[in-house]
């Protein structure tokens, strides 16, 4: 299922989290998998923590300091940071369904990476059953 995401930032984390718990609850599958999958070139998805707000800062920083926005890049957008981002976080992940709920960490969550924003943005979210 196709999903709509509007980010504001130029780089931001969107929880995308329960989007994903929507699409298993609707599927009705109790066990499998889902699989969120960010169709661009500059975005990816990850997971990681959702109970502090200042790990996603921290990552994001860590990033921009790794790849700045001004390095000696080639590519003539102007944008070979976000899509070298894009490239690390990756642009899909799958997820365990167990007895029809998702499957993560006490502290974890799922998260629609913006590196070349704000953008009218896609997910798609694909739930399989054994």
């Amino acid at each position: 299922m196709e999903h709509s995401i509007r980010t504001s930032k130029a780089q931001e984390f969107v929880d995308v989290t329960n989007i994903i718990r929507e699409e298993i609850s609707k599927s009705g599958v109790k066990n499998g998998i889902a699989v969120a999958f960010v169709p661009h070139t500059t975005a990816g998805i990850t997971i990681n923590e959702n109970a502090d707000p200042d790990v996603v800062h921290d990552i994001i920083s860590a990033l921009s300091k790794a790849f700045p926005e001004n390095g000696s890049y080639r590519h003539f957008e102007g944008n070979s940071h976000a899509h070298i981002k894009a490239s690390l976080t990756g642009s899909s992940c799958n997820l365990i369904v167990e007895n029809g709920r998702l499957k993560l960490g006490t502290w974890q969550g799922v998260y629609f990476c913006e590196f070349d924003g704000p953008r009218n943005r896609k997910i798609y979210v694909k739930v399989i059953g054994d």
